[in-house]
């Protein structure tokens, strides 16, 4: 896509906070999720494989993250579901991820907001 022909809408504020948090939050769920995983396969001696889809998680979580970010933080930005991730991130306080229900929790609310909303549900997908 040409960036010429797109016209150039000003972003707001919590839509930057909204990629910025996302990728951070992406970043360390994968790192916990790696390690998560690498912790229980080795301290059960490699019998925890069989959790291991259960602690892959949040490194799946933390991939989907990071692409939806960087959608947003693109130039032009491009959608993605906002609702989908944060209540993903919320559900994350299940195996203990309390930075992930923080994260999820200020996206919903931010999201909320009528300015933010219009402009990310009107970006292309």
């Amino acid at each position: 896509m040409n960036n010429s022909s797109y016209p150039y809408i000003q972003k707001p504020g919590k839509v930057q906070a909204i990629a910025i948090m996302t990728l951070i939050n992406g970043i360390l769920n994968i790192l916990v999720g790696i390690g998560l995983t690498i912790g229980v396969v080795f301290s059960t001696l490699g019998i925890g494989l069989l959790c291991a889809p259960v602690t892959i998680l949040p490194s799946v979580l933390g991939i989907f993250e990071i692409i939806g970010a960087t959608k947003l933080m693109a130039s032009p930005p491009r959608k993605f579901n906002v609702q989908t991730i944060a209540i993903m991130e919320i559900v994350g306080i299940i195996i203990g991820n309390v930075p992930s229900l923080v994260v999820g929790i200020l996206n919903l609310v931010f999201y909320n907001d009528p300015e933010t909303r219009a402009f990310i549900d009107s970006l292309p997908a």
